[in-house]
């Protein structure tokens, strides 16, 4: 298969040496050409951890753009600066620390959190936000920004905005709509006809000052809905983050208005900016839950009933959760939650029966997946993932006992899939995951039968900013991925009446 274009350029910035020493760490092989910048000079010891990381990551395989760059970190010029810098690297991607970084005790006296992470962290990575954000809007070009958080464990280089599988939706005509997050806003591609090859875009969606995570969640007419996180500013100085949603009912059109939604800790000079990354998921009769974590790392959800009214925000009891939620829905058509725990390796779910049911917390999960890595399996009640210790994809369906390993080589980030793929007259379920280097791969079994043995075939060419899969309503397949250049690539199987084997990609 011809390949996809080339693995692009990253750049990491951070306040410090050591901090980028982190990033880098945590950057895998094969992810582009990487450049550092740094908000200042931090001497000696830094300079010195960055070469080991510098080294370490040679090893691996990654390819350094040359010694780290420093510019002036004073906060009337440092966005100017940074904006050079970004002129001169041209970068697809950027790698930085989280903006807002969880807190790990309360400061009774104060009244103030208590965080593990110099404010210095934070305040460089908004700063970065904003010249990036600048950048992209000028240069009228792609740039999409991973935000790591730095931590100790159990959140060491762990995102803080999930890796999403569900932007490759079809609307009402059959068409094809991609959306993703940048440091700008939402980036759309449109499928210009039905099973084409050709697509417009991409295309910058109008809108508020979002953060670089977007949840795209399909109803049960088959829109899209999208869910994002929305910084806006405060009378006393400070910043709130709150949850907003907006939605496309006609291919191509615009989106309707950005709905806020709020948070569970709306008006909190501190706790607002806690908020959780948004899970979300339309039941069987239309009825809408939208989950977060909250400030006090449990769960808090809000939901809009199929009469159109919306909930206050409510709290789900139980253990303490990190940012990572994953809704499933049944095989009777019901929402149920799975989110990764905070303080150990496991996950917990809860579910309900109606409306009006008690949300239960089922602690008993028997699986434990490597951080970033869960999404709905392709199947009702199915979630996959890939496992803490081995990194094999893995899929377990609510109830049973052990999850089933899929095979397939090593890979990182979340699978996905679809369902009811028909080759010779018998139904598959469609697997699609990135691997250790970044390549897109395609597994296959029977439906319902993922204990029986999956089928990989690797899509040769690079898939470094996620991939997707989505099955429209006549049964043609198509999987898209970006790839280091920022380009949307997408191929479909190279027969519409049978078979898994893919043809090339094209990129769009």
């Amino acid at each position: 298969m011809k390949p996809i274009a080339g693995n692009g350029r990253v750049a990491i910035v951070a306040e410090c040496a050591s901090d980028a020493a982190m990033l880098l760490a945590a950057e895998r092989a094969g992810g582009g050409e990487i450049s550092v910048i740094c908000l200042r000079d931090e001497g000696r010891q830094g300079r010195a951890a960055l070469d080991r990381a510098f080294a370490e990551a040679s090893g691996r395989g990654c390819r350094m753009a040359g010694p780290p760059r420093i510019v002036n970190d004073e906060r009337r010029t440092g966005v100017a600066e940074l904006l050079k810098e970004l002129r001169a690297l041209r970068p697809q991607r950027i790698l930085m620390p989280d903006p807002d970084p969880t807190h790990r005790d309360w400061d009774t006296d104060l009244g103030s959190p208590v965080y593990d992470e110099p404010p210095e962290r934070a305040a460089a990575a908004l700063l970065t936000l904003q010249a990036a954000r600048e950048y992209q809007l000028e240069s009228s070009t792609p740039l999409f920004v991973d935000c790591m958080r730095t931590a100790a464990a159990p959140a060491a280089f762990s995102p803080r905005y999930p890796a999403v599988t569900g932007w490759l939706t079809e609307g009402f005509g059959g068409r094809l709509t991609a959306f993703l997050a940048s440091a700008a806003g939402v980036l759309r591609w449109t499928q210009s006809g039905q099973h084409g090859t050709a697509w417009d875009g991409p295309e910058l969606l109008p809108g508020p000052r979002l953060m670089p995570g977007l949840r795209v969640v399909r109803d049960v007419s088959g829109l899209a809905h999208l869910f994002a996180l929305r910084r806006t500013a405060r009378k006393d100085g400070g910043e709130d983050i709150e949850i907003v949603h907006a939605a496309q009912y006609r291919t191509g059109h615009p989106l309707t208005p950005w709905h806020s939604l709020g948070s569970p800790n709306a008006g909190d000079a501190y706790k607002s900016r806690e908020t959780g990354f948004p899970a979300a998921g339309f039941d069987a009769l239309g009825g809408l839950v939208v989950f977060t974590r909250n400030f006090g790392h449990s769960v808090s959800y809000r939901e809009q009933r199929p009469d159109g009214v919306w909930t206050p925000w409510r709290h789900l009891s139980g253990v303490r959760v990190a940012d990572e939620l994953v809704t499933i829905t049944t095989h009777k058509g019901e929402i149920d939650l799975l989110a990764r725990a905070r303080d150990s390796d496991g996950v917990v779910r809860w579910h309900r029966s109606g409306y009006d049911g008690e949300w239960i917390e089922d602690r008993a999960v028997p699986f434990e997946p490597r951080p970033g890595t869960m999404a709905a399996g392709p199947e009702p009640g199915t979630v996959v993932f890939r496992d803490l210790r081995t990194g094999e994809p893995c899929l377990w369906q609510v109830g049973s006992t052990a999850p089933v390993p899929l095979g397939g080589s090593g890979g990182e980030g979340p699978l996905t899939g679809v369902r009811g793929v028909e080759v010779d007259g018998w139904g598959y379920s469609l697997l699609v995951s990135s691997d250790g280097a970044g390549t897109c791969a395609v597994g296959a079994f029977l439906e319902g039968r993922p204990d029986g043995g999956v089928w990989w075939n690797s899509l040769a060419g690079k898939a470094t900013y996620g991939v997707a899969v989505v099955r429209d309503r006549t049964g043609m397949v198509t999987v898209a991925a970006v790839s280091g250049e920022a380009e949307l690539s997408v191929a479909n199987p190279e027969s519409r009446t049978g078979g898994l084997e893919f043809g090339p990609w094209h990129s769009v």
